[in-house]
């Protein structure tokens, strides 16, 4: 028995539609322009991953949310653990851009970093 999913490719903005079939450990995917489709098809089946982004709190700055995200792909089933985590980060301006925020966030080894530099006022 084999099953069939229809998956978009987010890896680049071509944005293939894949087929993607599972027949037991085996996983064929279908209708990807590279091999980068393949590998993004085979992991979604397998272990789907998401960049997490976000904002905290700052203090001392000229706005009251510095945007965050996670500096990789976080296991799908963490993210809701993420999000749980940045709820409680409070932050002292002033912050660089990709300055570490929150280390190995929510248990996934990933760090939370600053998408922005936000200058103390």
């Amino acid at each position: 028995m084999s099953e069939k999913v229809e998956i978009l490719c987010i890896r680049c903005p071509k944005g293939c539609m894949l087929t993607v079939t599972v027949r037991g450990d085996e996983i064929l995917v279908e209708g990807n322009d590279c091999p980068v489709g393949e590998k993004y098809g085979i992991e979604e089946i397998k272990n789907p991953k998401r960049i997490v982004t976000s904002t905290v709190r700052i203090l001392n700055a000229k706005y009251p949310r510095l945007p965050v995200r996670t500096a990789e792909s976080v296991p799908k089933e963490k993210i809701k653990d993420v999000i749980d985590a940045l709820k409680e980060v409070v932050v002292e301006a002033p912050v660089k851009m990709g300055q570490v925020i929150l280390k190995n966030v929510g248990n996934t080894g990933v760090d939370v970093i600053a998408e922005r530099d936000m200058e103390r006022v």
